[in-house]
């Protein structure tokens, strides 16, 4: 008899705490697309460097990876140092071997699709320097 009192006493707070995710809502929520864009990060960033070879994406920082929540299209956003003229070629290495990172990725995520892959430069940096002079700016 000991046995069944902690077992639907574990259900019970099992069911609690799900209800509790659910009334906090999607804040805490972590979406399997989310996992999949980690996987997605990791893999790409493997490949780029240990088996691509192009020197455009040599110096390419990966941020982050935004997967639909159908698991179909993927945004990777990558950051660079140097000028646009260095983005335009590392954007454009990067789209070259899209085929090949999307071949690879598709053996080694278990998916029923492998999702469509877009490079994207992350300006977020870009964009936190500007700030920054700014508010040096007017600090003067």
């Amino acid at each position: 008899m000991g046995r069944t009192a902690p077992a639907a006493c574990t259900v019970e707070v099992r069911e609690t705490a799900w209800h509790w995710r659910r009334a906090v809502g999607s804040m805490m929520e972590y979406q399997r697309s989310d996992r999949v864009g980690d996987l997605l990060l990791e893999l790409i960033a493997e490949l780029l460097s240990k088996e691509i070879r192009d020197p455009r994406v040599r110096s390419v920082t990966l941020t982050t990876a935004r997967v639909s929540k159908d698991l179909r299209h993927a945004r990777v956003y990558f950051s660079l140092l140097g000028g646009q003229e260095d983005r335009r070629e590392a954007l454009a290495g990067l789209r070259s071997a899209t085929g090949f990172i999307r071949a690879k990725v598709g053996k080694q995520l278990n998916l029923r699709f492998v999702p469509s892959i877009e490079f994207n430069y992350d300006d977020t940096e870009d964009e936190a320097r500007r700030i920054d002079a700014l508010l040096n700016s007017v600090k003067e």
